[in-house]
């Protein structure tokens, strides 16, 4: 052992280049393999860890003609739930609810939290099993008993017991229908559970119970996911089967009287909901198998490439090493002795870059990368991978040692001391085939990742429809909305400021808003609806097609009017001057983008009320235009300034409708991101395989080289020969990665109504990329060995 370090330590002097770049691209390649496998273990884990998890499924609903959609009606749900004795316990959750402000009490001082609170069945916890730390599961069964997760419970009352703590709520919002107001009063903490992990969709908040009479015989108000725990997985099979018979039987359609066509059902098991993607109104985070295996395609390939790179190094190495080995041949080491030694030297390298790779990954868990992925990047908190690692690092080095020591041991050491040995034609092909490897994962990545770029500026740069800059929105409260003229007329005193407008929603931030399902002409209509006041349509530059928009007088109006887009007009046959449940249609607009670009646009309205002022509660969101040329941060310091003078309690939450779209395309864009990073960890590591490959070449070469510079060739010559071969190989390996980085991008754009254009040039550019940096880095390595004096490189003795 100790003759292993020693001869380590000297390969580490004497060939400090070549050793920490193998180092250092072995680390990055274990780094990014570790945090790979972390968001994919996070994916791939979600609420497996659920006490029968296999038992637990979420209802799902289709209407017939519509796609599926992950919501329920209350009256829908509880007949689902009593109708099968396998059928242990349901369960409804209203999952659109967003941070409620709560004050509680501390010794006489009133302090606020801004938290997000879910009204759930008190049955939810026998769907779900809650590990409480405090008080009871069961608390939910009592008026106005809350649960809280042990983290909230120890933000507000530290190490105090917090069970009959008091919290007293305001408003919430929601995703689908605007600003509701907290009619329950004070809310009394009745139990505290243990928090459930990151990746489930059982989230760690304040959990209320549902009112009794909250749309209990609403069979048209869709707005809640349905959860059931059976006794065993295989009561699923003809669960829905039973059920459609007990609907038929009960005539449960009946009380359905807008919509005359059938119904089905689906069953999707807990851990199946975050890959299901084919449903409509689901918040639940979402991830995509083929993605992942995409990731774990990655991980693979960053080692193989690192693996290739440190197999080329060490024969990179050998023409340098190779009369040492056999000067210790000579003085009596045997062959297996000097392998040995060389595989533990390749061990000792893969193992340090380990170690490396250990703080790369901890270290990068404390910067901004660390939010590209939703896993927690914790050594501590993975401990099997770190381990699985370890061993793939010592296999790596025992692999990628093998082939180099017995080469460089398989030469007689009279041949090898003279300083004649050579290099077969099939040990240049395999290296020639590896670093070709290389080449085709790097172009494939390379081009995947200019595609998701493009796709991703394509979302945030085309046109909506409507007017998206010099924009600002914000929350508003109970106490604004009853305020409103008076903030507007504050704010356009500001000399900065246009105009304000309010809806119930923030439009182009989420892939379907508030659904509603009316009769027209005899005919059933499903439409998506963003109730907004009479000033929106003007403010957001939205021209109307015929008709007219609102306007001022129809807030003096005993009913409402729509003004519906081209799709729901040509869908539905919808004329002006129709009647529906009263309000009247007044004008048709163009097919604006009100949901993300991974929709397609669907019929869809804005309504305007009238006098109605139950209507009016829906309003959660003020739009604020700033005139060009004004400064945009002032014109928010204004708004601020504005909500403070009316609800100087409440944090508003302020910002530039740009920051609005791009978090709409969060997770595209982290994806988008991870994926040019490792491309760019796949180049590098790559062009690091070449320079290990050049070395070899040009040590190898060195009496051609010297023998062609004798015979009258310049260096530009010689290098034009050594750039050649790579050419060729890279032109190879462009024409078999092109094919499959356009496939793979076809069936990515799949996931996007609309999308970029699959461009020819992209094709080019990642070619001349890779192709540029290659040859920059053969030409930098050769240039010394092509201006060395050729006399010695000739001589042999």
């Amino acid at each position: 052992m100790r003759t292993i370090i020693r001869n380590f330590i000297s390969v580490l002097r004497r060939f400090k280049m070549a050793t920490i770049l193998n180092i250092l691209g072995l680390s990055v390649a274990f780094g990014a393999f570790m945090v790979i496998q972390m968001q994919v273990d996070y994916d791939r884990t979600f609420d497996t860890f659920h006490k029968d998890s296999e038992v637990i499924y979420r209802v799902d609903l289709q209407w017939e003609g519509d796609p599926v959609q992950a919501i329920f009606s209350r009256p829908m749900a509880d007949a689902f739930a009593r109708f099968s004795p396998h059928i242990k316990a349901g369960a409804l959750t209203y999952p659109f609810c967003q941070e409620t402000l709560f004050t509680v009490d501390k010794d006489g001082d009133k302090e606020s939290y801004f938290e997000k609170s879910l009204t759930v069945y008190p049955s939810f916890t026998d769907v779900f099993r809650f590990d409480m730390t405090e008080g009871s599961d069961k608390a939910l069964n009592e008026p106005n008993k809350i649960l809280l997760p042990e983290s909230l419970a120890r933000k507000m009352f530290g190490s105090e017991s917090a069970v009959g703590r008091v919290l007293e709520p305001r408003e919430t919002h929601s995703m689908m229908a605007g600003l509701f107001e907290e009619k329950s009063g004070r809310l009394v903490v009745g139990g505290v559970y243990k928090d459930f992990p990151k990746n489930s969709i059982v989230e760690n908040v304040i959990y209320k119970p549902m009112d009794e009479k909250e749309n209990a015989h609403h069979w048209g108000n869709s707005s809640y996911y349905f959860y059931i725990r059976l006794d065993s997985p295989e009561s699923a099979k003809e669960l829905v089967n039973d059920f459609l018979a007990y609907y038929k039987k009960n005539d449960l359609g009946k009380n359905i009287t807008w919509f005359k066509g059938g119904v089905n059902f689906r069953l999707v098991q807990l851990p199946d909901i975050h890959f299901t993607t084919d449903v409509t109104y689901d918040s639940t985070p979402k991830a995509d198998r083929q993605t992942l295996w995409v990731l774990v395609a990655i991980a693979i390939v960053i080692l193989i490439i690192a693996g290739i790179n440190f197999t080329n190094f060490s024969m990179a190495l050998t023409p340098m090493r190779i009369k040492s080995i056999n000067t210790q041949k000579v003085l009596g080491s045997s062959d297996s002795t000097l392998r040995f030694s060389l595989q533990m030297e390749a061990v000792c390298i893969s193992m340090i870059a380990f170690l490396l790779a250990l703080w790369m990954v901890s270290m990068l868990g404390k910067t901004p990368l660390a939010l590209l992925v939703n896993a927690e990047l914790s050594l501590a908190a993975h401990p099997l991978l770190v381990a699985v690692t370890a061993g793939v690092s010592i296999v790596l080095g025992l692999v990628a040692g093998y082939y180099p020591s017995n080469y460089v041991t398989s030469f007689p050491p009279a041949l090898v001391l003279k300083g004649t040995f050579g290099l077969s034609s099939q040990g240049r092909m395999l290296r020639n085939v590896l670093i070709g490897i290389q080449f085709f994962a790097s172009f494939a990545l390379i081009i995947g990742a200019m595609f998701m770029y493009l796709q991703n500026r394509y979302m945030s740069t085309s046109s909506l429809g409507y007017e998206k800059d010099q924009l600002i929105v914000t929350n508003i409260t109970q106490l604004v909305k009853d305020k409103k003229e008076a903030f507007a007329n504050q704010l356009k005193s500001y000399s900065g400021i246009e105009d304000v407008t309010f809806a119930s929603v923030l439009i182009s931030n989420q892939d379907r808003f508030m659904g509603w399902g009316r009769e027209l002409n005899g005919n059933n209509i499903q439409f998506q609806c963003l109730p907004v006041d009479v000033a929106f349509m003007d403010l957001m530059g939205i021209k109307v097609n015929e008709g007219r928009g609102f306007r001022k007088s129809d807030e003096l109006a005993s009913t409402g009017c729509y003004v519906f887009n081209e799709r729901a007009r040509n869908m539905y046959n919808i004329r002006l001057g129709d009647k529906i449940y009263g309000d009247e249609v007044i004008g048709f607009m163009p097919d604006v983008k009100f949901a993300t670009f991974r929709t397609e646009v669907t019929p869809m309205a804005f309504y305007f009320w009238g006098n109605k002022p139950e209507m009016e509660e829906n309003l959660s969101y003020a739009y604020i235009k700033v005139k060009a040329g004004t400064d945009l941060h002032a014109a928010m310091q204004e708004v601020k300034g504005a909500l403070k003078n009316i609800d100087p309690d409440y944090p508003f939450y302020v910002r530039f409708f740009d920051e609005v779209l791009n978090n709409a395309y969060a997770k595209e864009r982290s994806l988008s991101l991870l994926i040019t990073l490792f491309s760019l960890i796949a180049v590098f590591i790559s062009i690091v395989g070449v320079f290990g490959l050049v070395v070899f070449e040009s040590q190898y070469r060195r009496k051609e080289i010297g023998l062609r510079k004798v015979m009258g060739s310049t260096t530009s010559q010689i290098l034009v020969m050594f750039n050649k071969t790579y050419f060729r190989i890279l032109l190879v390996c462009f024409v078999l990665a092109a094919p499959v980085a356009y496939f793979a991008i076809i069936r990515w754009l799949e996931n996007f109504a609309y999308k970029t254009p699959v461009y020819a040039w992209v094709f080019l550019l990642a070619f001349l990329l890779v192709s540029m940096i290659t040859i920059l880095t053969v030409t930098f390595q050769n240039w010394r060995a092509a201006n060395e004096n050729p006399v010695d490189s000739i001589k042999t003795e």
